[in-house]
C-alpha cells in the first residue's frame, strides 16, 4: 500500500548562510506555516563548514555578510571561517531553525504538478529515497559544486613526488613548517592561503597565470567599534552596515565609470604597500578593468607584508608541466616545491544539480530567464538565492527572503495557488552573470539567461534592488497568478 508523502508549506534546500536566512524570515512572517530544510551534507553552515584550509575567512565585511536581523558582535570585520560558522549555527539554534534541518538529504529531482499545486521532491538519504511534497520550493544551495573543485588538466602531475592539494578538499592538518609551498592561483583563495601558510612557517610561492586586483583593508572596522561604545548593538550594527554598503557601492561604481582612474588609485596604494621598485606591472596589473572580476582583500596588508619580508614570492608565468621536484614553467624556469596547492577555482552547478520538472516537462535552465534574479520563467512557486558578485552575498539573500515573504502574503490574501513568471518573447537575452572569472565563463551554458530590461535584467546593485525588492509592488505584468480552482486561468493583477 502506497503511503502519502509528507507535505510542508515551504521546502528549503540548503542549510548554509542563505538557508538559515530563508528559514528565519519564513517562520517570523508565518508562525503557523510548516517548513523543512534539506541539507546534503552532515552539518549546517554550507561554505563555512566545507572549506577548512588555513586562513579561511570572509572576503566581505561582516557588517554586510551578517544577517540584517542579527548583529555581528565580533571584533573583526574581516572574520575567520570558524567565527562565521559559529555565527550561522548560533543564529539557527537561537531561533529553533536547527530543529527543522534534515542532514544527508541530497535533493535529486523536483516535479511540479499544476493539478495538485505542489512540488514532489525526491531526495537521497544514505542510499534510501525520500519523497516530500511542498507548496513552495526555495533553493538556497548556492551555485557551485561542493563535491569537487576545479583543477585544470596539468601535464605530468603523476610525476610530482609530493602532495597536490585542492583547497576545497583540505586534508586536515598539513605540516608546512620549513616546506616550500607553491600555490597555483591568483584569486581570493590563494590570497588568503599565502599569508596563512607563511604564518605556519612555510616559504610560499604564489604562481599566477595572470594578476588579480588586490587591495589592503583593515581587519577591524574602527567606525563600528566606536559606535558600539555609545549606541545599542543593533543601532551600531545598522550604521556600520549602511556605511559599508555605501562605500562598497561607491567603489564599484567608480570602477565601472572611471576604470583608468580607479586602476591608478589601486596602483598608488600598492606602491606604498610593496617594496620600492617592485614589478607591479607584471605581478599586480590585470588585463581587465577593476571589478570585472572580484577584488581580492588582504586584511591589514598581510600579503604585502609577507612579500616585503621575503616570505612570499609572486611569480607570473604559465605551467609547462609538473616535475618530480615541482613545476617547469613555459619561460623555462623551474619552481621547486615540497607541496603544491591548486587554488584554481570552483565548478558551478546551479541549484545543487536538482532536476526541475514542470507538468511533466523537464526544465532546461539555459532556456529559462531569471525573473528579478530570484525566480525562473514558467516555473511556478520556485525561488532561489544567488548573491551579489560585487558585494556581500547576504545583502542579496536578505532581500530575496523579504520578497518571497511578501509574495506568499500576496498569494494568501488573494487566494492564489500559483505564482508564475511569464517571459515576454520580445525581451532580449544576455548571460546571467555579467562577470568574468573563469568559473563563471566556464559555466554560462548551464545557467539561466537574464533579459535586457526589468524585471528580467539583473542589477548587481544593492541600492537599486532594495526599494524594488523590499518595498516595490508584487503585482507585475510579467508575473501570472492563478487560483487552484481554475488551472487554466491567467489572472494578471493590475
Amino acid at each position: 500500500m502506497a503511503t502519502t508523502p509528507e507535505h510542508v508549506d515551504v521546502l528549503i534546500v540548503g542549510a548554509g548562510l542563505s538557508g538559515i536566512d530563508a528559514a528565519y524570515h519564513l517562520q517570523r512572517a508565518f508562525p503557523g506555516r510548516s517548513y523543512t530544510i534539506l541539507e546534503m551534507r552532515e552539518a549546517s553552515g554550507g561554505t563555512w563548514d566545507l572549506f577548512r584550509y588555513p586562513g579561511i575567512r570572509s572576503d566581505s565585511d561582516m557588517f554586510t555578510l551578517g544577517y540584517r536581523f542579527r548583529p555581528w558582535l565580533g571584533d573583526k570585520a574581516i572574520a575567520d571561517g570558524d567565527s562565521i560558522l559559529a555565527y550561522v549555527r548560533d543564529t539557527a539554534t537561537e531561533n529553533g531553525i536547527d530543529r527543522h534541518i534534515r542532514y544527508r538529504h541530497k535533493v535529486m529531482r523536483a516535479e511540479w504538478s499544476s493539478q495538485d499545486n505542489r512540488w514532489t521532491v525526491t531526495a537521497d538519504h544514505d542510499g534510501e529515497t525520500v519523497v516530500i511534497t511542498a507548496s513552495f520550493l526555495f533553493s538556497c544551495s548556492g551555485y557551485y559544486r561542493y563535491d569537487e573543485g576545479y583543477t585544470p588538466d596539468f601535464a605530468g602531475t603523476e610525476r610530482f613526488s609530493g602532495p597536490i592539494i585542492h583547497p576545497q578538499h583540505w586534508p586536515g592538518h598539513v605540516d608546512v613548517a620549513d616546506k616550500r609551498v607553491v600555490i597555483i592561483g591568483s584569486g581570493a583563495t590563494a590570497v588568503t592561503l599565502g599569508p596563512a601558510l607563511v604564518e605556519q612557517g612555510a616559504h610560499v610561492t604564489m604562481l599566477q597565470r595572470s594578476p588579480s586586483y588586490i587591495i589592503s583593508m583593515p581587519a577591524r572596522d574602527e567606525f563600528a567599534n566606536r559606535a558600539r561604545k555609545f549606541l545599542p548593538a543593533r543601532t551600531a550594527y545598522a550604521l556600520a552596515r549602511a556605511k559599508n554598503v555605501a562605500l562598497s557601492t561607491l567603489m564599484y561604481q567608480l570602477s565601472q565609470r572611471y576604470p583608468k582612474r580607479m586602476k591608478a588609485w589601486i596602483r598608488g596604494w600598492q606602491q606604498r604597500w610593496l617594496p620600492k621598485g617592485y614589478d607591479i606591472d607584471t605581478h599586480f596589473t590585470p588585463s581587465y578593468k577593476p571589478w570585472d572580476q572580484r577584488l581580492c582583500l588582504s586584511p591589514n596588508g598581510d600579503l604585502f607584508r609577507a612579500i616585503r619580508k621575503d616570505q612570499l614570492d609572486l611569480v607570473t608565468d604559465r605551467i609547462d608541466s609538473f616535475t618530480e621536484t615541482g613545476l617547469r614553467l613555459e619561460s623555462g624556469r623551474d619552481l621547486d616545491a615540497d607541496i603544491i596547492i591548486t587554488a584554481t577555482g570552483l565548478n558551478l552547478i546551479p541549484f545543487g544539480g536538482v532536476e526541475l520538472v514542470v507538468d511533466g516537462r523537464k526544465v532546461n535552465l539555459p532556456d529559462t530567464m531569471a525573473y528579478k534574479a530570484m525566480m525562473l520563467s514558467d516555473v511556478p512557486n520556485f525561488a532561489f538565492i544567488i548573491g551579489y558578485t560585487n558585494a556581500s552575498w547576504t545583502l542579496k539573500a536578505d532581500l530575496v527572503c523579504e520578497y518571497v515573504v511578501r509574495l506568499l502574503k500576496h498569494m494568501d490574501r488573494h487566494g492564489y495557488a500559483r505564482a508564475i513568471p511569464v517571459r515576454d518573447p520580445s525581451v532580449g537575452t544576455a548571460p546571467f552573470l555579467n562577470f568574468e572569472p573563469g568559473y563563471v565563463l566556464r559555466s554560462l551554458d548551464i545557467l539561466p539567461k537574464q533579459g535586457d530590461r526589468a524585471p528580467w535584467k539583473l542589477h548587481m546593485n544593492y541600492l537599486r534592488d532594495l526599494p524594488k525588492l523590499r518595498y516595490g509592488k508584487i503585482t507585475d505584468p510579467a508575473m501570472r497568478f492563478e487560483r487552484a480552482s481554475d488551472p487554466a486561468a491567467e489572472l494578471r493583477a493590475s
